[in-house]
């Protein structure tokens, strides 16, 4: 499970630095994530200042999340190693979690959330084709620190 986290913390360090030319090119709106957590964090702690980017917050969310669906990552290969999947290249599993990740936990909140939807957003194509890149980084990475830290 600490093997999950930290290689979960990782990735979302290095998918966040991907996501830094969106946010300076397109600002909050065209980051999906940080979009995203930047509302549940006014919801959650009553911010009333809708035009402040409340950094500390977003990024919590962010890690978190991040943590938490690496700590997902073990349980998963272990289903697909019980269930006899082991021929899988185990870079195209962590490529194919970031873009399931991407689909489970974005694309059917983001609208509900930001008002804004994914696939007709205000900004055009580029910034959901940002997100998913930054989802598949997030896999890859999350795959290469998982076997550094099991095999290191």
């Amino acid at each position: 499970m600490l093997t999950g986290f930290l290689s979960g913390i990782v990735a979302t360090i290095v998918m966040t630095l991907t996501e830094i030319p969106s946010w300076k090119k397109w600002g909050l709106h065209g980051v999906f994530e940080w979009h995203e957590n930047q509302i549940l964090s006014r919801r959650f702690l009553n911010i009333q200042n809708r035009n402040k980017v409340h950094f500390k917050a977003v990024f919590f969310l962010h890690f978190l999340n991040g943590a938490l669906a690496g700590m997902a990552y073990p349980f998963i290969i272990s289903l697909f190693e019980f269930l006899n999947i082991g021929s899988i290249p185990v870079y195209l599993l962590g490529i194919s979690y970031g873009f399931v990740l991407w689909m489970l936990t974005l694309v059917p909140i983001h609208k509900p959330i930001t008002g804004l939807s994914p696939w007709n957003h205000p900004l055009g194509h580029l910034p959901v084709i940002a997100s998913l890149g930054g989802h598949i980084v997030y896999g890859f990475i999350l795959v290469i620190m998982y076997i550094t830290i099991i095999h290191g």
